[in-house]
């Protein structure tokens, strides 16, 4: 499957889990894999996988989707050897990860760089062997007040996010297909803001 575009969707998993904050990554693979109807129906490498193909003006990508299944701090464990297994440049490998410190209801594409301290991300620069990999962080905003931010994030997001997220899931499904098909610097034009 080398040259398949891979979306990589961080979460953890379970049903208690479904909506938090942490989940987006989740949510948004879901959604855009109910979007292009392909299945997540396969299971390897401690991860839940689709492939399927996503057509744009007459263009057809063939595209691979991953949920690692290991909770968040420890996803490398399942996107390295999938990586590995199917031969993945890690420049065609879209991570898509929530973000504490960008402001709630943004997104942010980067081609490479560091984990920012977002542990799943860090697990997967760690055991893929290189930060040279786009990545699409959703803005989440900060805890209030003195709230941890690990309760933070596993919490559900609220009648009131879900007005901003509901719409933000179908937007960054749309940013995923612009990267697929004109590359990161396009979909980071306009959908950075």
């Amino acid at each position: 499957m080398a040259n398949v575009k891979t979306i990589v969707g961080l979460g953890n998993p379970g049903p208690q889990y479904a909506r938090n904050r942490h989940n987006i990554g989740f949510q948004t693979v879901d959604l855009f894999a109910r979007r292009h109807q392909i299945e997540l129906n396969k299971m390897q490498h401690k991860a839940r996988l689709g492939d399927g193909w996503v057509g744009r003006g007459g263009q057809r990508e063939k595209v691979l989707l991953i949920k690692p299944l290991t909770f968040m701090n420890a996803c490398g464990e399942a996107v390295a050897p999938l990586v590995r297994y199917y031969n993945i440049d890690p420049a065609d490998m879209l991570v898509i990860m929530d973000d504490l410190d960008l402001a709630s209801g943004t997104i942010r594409l980067r081609p490479n760089g560091s984990s920012g301290g977002q542990n799943g991300l860090k697990s997967i620069i760690r055991l893929v062997g290189t930060q040279e990999f786009p990545r699409l962080r959703v803005g989440i905003g900060r805890p209030p007040g003195r709230m941890d931010p690990a309760d933070y994030v596993l919490q559900n997001f609220s009648a009131g996010e879900e007005e901003v997220f509901g719409p933000l899931r179908e937007t960054i499904a749309d940013a995923i297909e612009t990267w697929i098909f004109e590359g990161v610097e396009a979909a980071m034009n306009k959908y950075n803001g």
